[in-house]
């Protein structure tokens, strides 16, 4: 583990920092709390800190309560290295956000069972961030495809909308919904179908990548949330990935297997919400169905045409 020592007392330091060495750490050294403080800011800065209270530039108290007013995900560890020994002094340090504290002069033995301690907390700390992003990474994702699922890509289109109209940006939603899925399922059985959705939904990632995002809204239906600057042919570009969509067999446990889309697409404009955004892409998607599938419908009665001849196999 990296540990800062912060002492302007080359003796002590060269204590510390030896005894630290031996039992396999790896140990920054600084003379005064202004470098401490530049070391501690660094984004893979050490994860423990000794920090002599009384030091020149910046005393250890000072460089505590700057690190704590941080916003860092994985803060350091901290001890305070003090000959003040009174409780009020300790209290001071414990207040202002130290962890620990070791008083001069330090007995070897327990800097060493005072930083094993540290570096339990720390790993309990990492342990706990982790764990926290995966549980924030499983509420926002379908655990099939990995896409961000139906709240989170909602959530991330009513953000666009307000960013794109400050903007003047454009911003779409295209429902896309996989022609005849049922005959996937009933075919060659539900493992290829969640094949289909996963092979699927990474073409819509790419597609959406640089420029949106892409969900699953559940079942065989995605959402595309899709951003351009003012001019820009979105009607060109749905066309384009239904076409492409149709083009490309999907690879499977059992092989490859073309599918096509359907896609409704509404443009966000004004202050229409959500609600009314998603109601024009689904009616568009309905209209798509209706014309014979395989192509992308606009709401307002723009028309892109059939984006391809590739078919779902029909069973035998």
């Amino acid at each position: 583990m990296r540990i800062l020592i912060a002492e302007d007392d080359l003796t002590s330091r060269k204590i510390l920092a030896g005894v630290l060495r031996k039992i396999g750490h790896e140990v920054v050294e600084t003379v005064d709390g202004l470098a401490a403080w530049t070391e501690l800011q660094k984004t893979d800065g050490p994860k423990l800190a000794i920090l002599d209270w009384m030091m020149p530039e910046m005393e250890g108290l000072d460089v505590v309560r700057k690190v704590r007013a941080l916003d860092i995900e994985k803060p350091p560890y901290i001890i305070m290295l003090t000959t003040r020994g009174e409780k009020a002094d300790i209290i001071a340090g414990l207040d202002a956000g130290a962890n620990d504290y070791l008083s001069k002069p330090f007995d070897t033995g327990e800097l060493q069972a005072r930083v094993e301690v540290g570096r339990r907390m720390v790993e309990l700390q990492d342990a706990l961030v982790e764990s926290r992003k995966a549980l924030a990474y499983e509420a926002s994702h379908d655990p099939l495809t990995k896409l961000a699922n139906r709240r989170a890509i909602l959530e991330y289109l009513e953000r666009q909308m307000v960013s794109a109209s400050e903007n003047g940006d454009i911003l779409t939603a295209g429902m896309c919904d996989i022609d005849h899925f049922k005959r996937v399922n009933d075919t060659w059985g539900h493992q290829v179908g969640d094949d289909v959705l996963c092979e699927l939904a990474h073409l819509l990632r790419e597609s959406a990548e640089g420029r949106g995002a892409a969900g699953r809204m559940g079942g065989e239906e995605f959402l595309l949330v899709l951003r351009m600057k003012a001019g820009g042919d979105y009607m060109a570009e749905y066309a384009a990935i239904c076409a492409g969509i149709a083009a490309t067999p999907l690879k499977t446990r059992t092989g490859e297997i073309p599918i096509t889309v359907s896609i409704g697409v509404s443009c966000a404009k004004g202050k229409s919400g959500v609600d009314a955004i998603l109601g024009l892409a689904d009616a568009a998607l309905y209209s798509a169905k209706g014309l014979g599938r395989n192509r992308v419908v606009f709401a307002g009665g723009e028309n892109a045409g059939e984006a391809g001849a590739a078919c779902c196999p029909r069973s035998e």
